[in-house]
């Protein structure tokens, strides 16, 4: 049986987060830029890349980047983006890199952590985000804030974009945060019944900043600091929307 995450990244992702827009990942990138301090020219990571909306900005900036990312459809969509074939983009799994490694930074961006059931498999992704630096190369973990989430949660909402309905019902359970997201296409009328709803799921595992310290170190890997967004300095348990942990190979 197909996990959520091998189902949830096809054609029907790039409707429902469409709104993701360059310029926003440009300004994220600058931010990211002057946290990881690095030369131009130097070979960064995008892990988890998505529509390579980050890879391509992070090129822009004049930094040598390679994208992966499991799910065909959005790498496909990256490199439609990629005309001059800029970025070296690659299919697969974050646990399991066919790289070897030698990468001044390594960014995993937009909450592409904490997909599976298993602590011990996050922990092999962090390990693999180490083994890709060189010595003392430098990392970003854009994660959630569990405790921002659990006192923010929306419930429930809908949209309508492109004739097409949008519902998205979220709730915590288990340790996880968890989106369903039900598609349907407007009939005549607004008819909903005559097309069959396609249904998803996202599923987040929820880590505290204390938990995530110690997968990182058991990965070896150093947190130097966190931010709680990319408009926010210092992180604050309660009050910040974002978790971004940046560091070093330790």
């Amino acid at each position: 049986m197909a996990e959520w995450y091998e189902k949830s990244f096809g054609e029907d992702y790039l409707l429902v987060y469409k709104h993701r827009d360059v310029q926003g990942a440009r300004r994220e990138v600058h931010k990211m830029i002057s946290w990881l301090g690095l030369s131009q020219g130097a070979r960064l990571l995008d892990l988890c890349c998505g529509m390579g909306r980050h890879s391509m900005a992070l090129v822009e900036a004049g930094y040598e980047v390679t994208g992966v990312d499991l799910s065909d459809v959005l790498l496909r969509e990256a490199k439609r983006n990629d005309p001059d074939n800029l970025v070296e983009w690659l299919r697969a799994d974050m646990r399991e890199l066919p790289l070897h490694g030698g990468y001044d930074a390594v960014v995993n961006l937009f909450t592409s952590f904490g997909y599976f059931e298993k602590d011990e498999e996050h922990t092999k992704v962090l390990k693999e985000i180490a083994r890709m630096l060189k010595p003392k190369g430098r990392f970003i973990i854009d994660f959630l804030n569990p405790s921002y989430i659990e006192t923010h949660l929306i419930p429930y909402s809908e949209r309508m974009d492109s004739g097409q309905l949008i519902i998205e019902n979220r709730r915590i359970a288990d340790g996880y945060v968890e989106k369903h997201i039900t598609i349907c296409q407007e009939g005549p009328e607004g008819d909903k019944e005559l097309v069959k709803p396609r249904h998803y799921l996202e599923r987040i595992k929820l880590y505290s900043y204390d938990r995530f310290l110690a997968m990182l170190t058991e990965a070896g890997l150093q947190l130097d600091k966190v931010h709680g967004g990319y408009e926010e300095e210092n992180y604050d348990m309660k009050s910040s929307p974002r978790m971004i942990l940046v560091g070093t190979l330790a």
